[in-house]
Order: structure tokens, then sequence, then C-alpha cells
């Protein structure tokens, strides 16, 4: 597994280079203060990629002053596709008591179903954000290897950033899309820079992977809510969350 030495030092190269061209985490409470930027607290929605993810974004978030709660599940996490049905008689609830400005949604490796479908459920994930007074931004989910269960639903999973934009695209700004195509690539990559990326399992990510999409996704909401400034990766880097047994396949 990647040490969080290398994360350091892998995530050094990354932010040089960005200047040069320009079980889950408990929630952490914002500072006074906070709320100014439009990001006092973040709620982070999906699958068991997300839950790993999840583990440095708590650590960055907590570095930079904002409040940060994950309630992504392993085996669902989903709002259209199978266990959604499930997912929805409680999902409504964990929003409103979250307390949220602003929701966090990776598209899962579940979000099966027809256009249709799809369209419904961003459409009922969105007035349920804003209902609780919060805004809503899609992130795109790493690429997968898909096996024999993913095989038949990989024209569902494609479809999905494009429908998460035809839902921003209607919100009156009340919804966001962020294309993680910058941090994964367009194809599953398991060695990035000599170092495990994601997990042999073709799915999954690894240390390095998720503080890399850590250390964009601050970046990019930082973009969005411009009062939000994010911590220096060396702030939250070593902090533990690398050694989570949550990483099998590193």
């Amino acid at each position: 597994m990647t040490t969080t030495r290398n994360l350091v030092l892998g995530l050094a190269g990354l932010l040089l280079l960005t200047a040069a061209c320009s079980g889950q985490p408990a929630a952490t409470d914002a500072p006074a203060g906070a709320a100014s930027s439009g990001l006092s607290k973040v709620l982070f929605l999906g699958d068991s990629v997300a839950a790993g993810e999840a583990l440095p974004l708590a650590a960055a978030f907590k570095a930079s002053g904002a409040g940060f709660q994950s309630i992504a599940a392993d085996g669902g996490g989903n709002v259209v596709g199978p266990f959604s049905e499930e997912n929805w008689k409680t999902l409504p609830e964990q929003i409103t008591s979250a307390k949220p400005t602003v929701v966090v949604y990776q598209l899962t490796t579940y979000d099966w179903g027809s256009q249709q479908e799809q369209r419904a459920a961003y459409d009922k994930l969105l007035t349920t954000v804003t209902g609780a007074g919060a805004k809503l931004v899609f992130v795109t989910a790493p690429p997968i290897t898909p096996d024999e269960f993913y095989k038949p639903h990989m024209a569902d999973l494609d479809r999905t950033p494009e429908v998460a934009r035809a839902v921003a695209a209607g919100s009156s700004g009340k919804a966001s899309v962020l294309d993680a195509s910058a941090v994964w690539g367009s194809a599953y990559q398991q060695v990035k820079d000599g170092k495990a990326d994601r997990s042999t399992d073709g799915i999954h990510t690894c240390p390095q992977g998720a503080a890399r999409f850590t250390n964009w996704l601050l970046a990019e909401l930082a973009k969005l809510f411009p009062g939000f400034t994010p911590a220096a990766a060396q702030s939250w880097a070593n902090t533990g969350w690398s050694s989570d047994n949550h990483f099998k396949g590193c």
C-alpha cells in the first residue's frame, strides 16, 4: 500500500503541475465564519468507491475549515437502480438532518436504468437537496473495468454524466456537474506515476488515487464557491486515513 509519505510527495508534484498550468469517517463541524464561503458543510453521497474517497475528504475538509459528512454506502448509495428504493426510504431525512450547504453525489456503479428513470431520480435528488436548503454537485465516477456483474449495465453507466448535465442545465444554478476525468482519465488505470492508483479489482481507488481525487475536488469546489480556500495537501495527507482497511487490492 502507498505510504503517507509517498502520498505527500506525489501530491506535491501534482500541486506544482496545477500551479504551472493555472467504515465511514465521522462528520466534522465547520468553525465560526465558514458559512461565508457557501460551503460551511458538505454532505457526500455515493457507493463504496465514494466511501474510500471519503476518508481523505474528511481530513481535507477539516483542515480547510469546512464541515463534512459522508453517507456513502458499500453495496449501494445510489438514487436509481438496484437498492435505490430502500435508499430513498431514509435518504431525505439523512439529507435534512445533516444540514448541509452543499451535497456532492458521485455517480455510482449502481445507477442502472433507462434514461427516463435516471432523469427522474436525479431530478428527485435535486428537489430533495434544494428542499433542504443546499446546492447539488454531481461528480462523475472513475472509469471501471467491468466484470460479468457490471457488463450488462455499462450502457446505463456511460449515460449517467449526460443525464446529470441535463438535470443541472435545468436547475437554475442549483446544481452543477464536475467531470472527474481530469483525475482518472477516460479508462481504468491501475498504476499511475509508478504507484498503485486504483484497486486491482478494477473498481475502487487506492490511497494515492483517493488523495488525488480529494485535491482535485476541493480545488473545483473552490471555483464554485469562491469564499472556500482548500488547505494544502501537506496538512491532511499524513493524518492516518491511508491505513484504513477499506483500501484493498492496492
